[in-house]
C-alpha cells in the first residue's frame, strides 16, 4: 500500500509540473499579449475621435 502511495503522489505530482510548465510557455504570454492589445486597442479609439 505504501509503493501506491508514493506512486499516486508521484502522479499527481506530475501532472502539476506539466500543467505548470505548460501555463508558463504558452496561457501566460498569450494572456500579456492580449492585455498589450487592449491596451493599444483602446488608445487608438481616443485619438481617432480628437483630430476629426
Amino acid at each position: 500500500m505504501s509503493t501506491f502511495g508514493i506512486v499516486l503522489f508521484l502522479l499527481i505530482f506530475g501532472m502539476a509540473f506539466w500543467m505548470l510548465i505548460y501555463l508558463m510557455a504558452f496561457i501566460l504570454p498569450f494572456w500579456i499579449t492580449l492585455g498589450v492589445f487592449e491596451q493599444l486597442k483602446s488608445k487608438r479609439v481616443f485619438e481617432d475621435k480628437a483630430p476629426k
